[in-house]
């Protein structure tokens, strides 16, 4: 999606992080307007792994080097393992992680819902990471809004009112979280209503006002940089690739 974004294709998206700072990075012209959410990804392990650390020498399967490659790389240098030469990836891009864990082909796996809420409701494994809660990562937006930069120069109204709408539906996850698990359920959005009422029971969707967006990316940022996963210095991100404007304008007005 961030992709999409800057080529043209996308005007708006949701995206976690650690994707949008890449294309920044890569000259892309998309700019990160506003922080939705904290956390949602969960690193669940086999029995005897109780910690990230514990991961050393073990397999951790990714779908290919894409989102959670990243994450779970970060947390990884986070505690001082070399995610290159520590972690074993199993990467197959015709089997999904999470089948192969549950087959106990590999040690680990990282999860977004409702794949956490199936594999707890299965007894399937344990959480050694949960972003909601678990420091550093439940201090740090998981989504934010992106946009293309040239809509949002050229179109300054329509992008305030984009931003509006997605903050206020962010305030209705937070506040009303039965109705919206209800809505995407009868949309087809998925099946489960338990599971999606679970997630935005847990998921914090009231942390946009709270929160600064710049933060989140200074810290990916940095941490990307030392992985080697992008070049650019977390100041030249910000510089580039983010505009506050009309968040803060949105915080004045929506108050809670």
């Amino acid at each position: 999606m961030p992709e999409a974004i800057g080529r043209g294709k996308l005007d708006f998206g949701l995206n976690y992080a650690p994707l949008l700072i890449p294309t920044i990075d890569a000259a892309a012209p998309v700019v990160i307007l506003a922080g939705v959410h904290v956390g949602c990804f969960e690193l669940f392990a086999k029995d005897g792994i109780r910690t990230v650390a514990d991961l050393k020498g073990k397999s951790v399967g990714v779908q290919d080097w894409g989102l959670p490659h990243v994450l779970v790389s970060l947390m990884a240098a986070h505690v001082g393992l070399d995610p290159a030469k520590d972690i074993s990836w199993v990467t197959d891009p015709s089997v999904k992680p999470i089948e192969q864990f549950v087959e106990g082909k590999i040690d680990a796996v990282l999860g977004f819902p409702p794949q956490p809420q199936d594999l707890r409701a299965r007894h399937i494994g344990h959480v050694i990471v949960n972003s909601t809660v678990d420091r550093p990562w439940s201090q740090y937006f998981c989504c934010m809004v992106g946009a293309n930069r040239e809509y949002v120069q050229n179109y300054p109204v329509a992008t305030k009112r984009v931003m509006r709408a997605l903050l206020k539906a962010t305030d209705l996850c937070a506040t009303e979280p039965t109705r919206v698990a209800r809505q995407i359920v009868e949309g087809g959005f998925t099946p489960r209503y338990d599971y999606a009422l679970q997630t935005f029971n847990e998921v914090p969707y009231d942390k946009w006002r709270e929160y600064d967006p710049e933060d989140t990316i200074r810290f990916y940022a940095l941490r990307m940089r030392e992985g080697g996963f992008i070049k650019s210095s977390p100041q030249k991100i910000i510089a580039e690739g983010t505009n506050w404007r009309f968040l803060d304008e949105l915080r004045r007005e929506l108050k809670a």
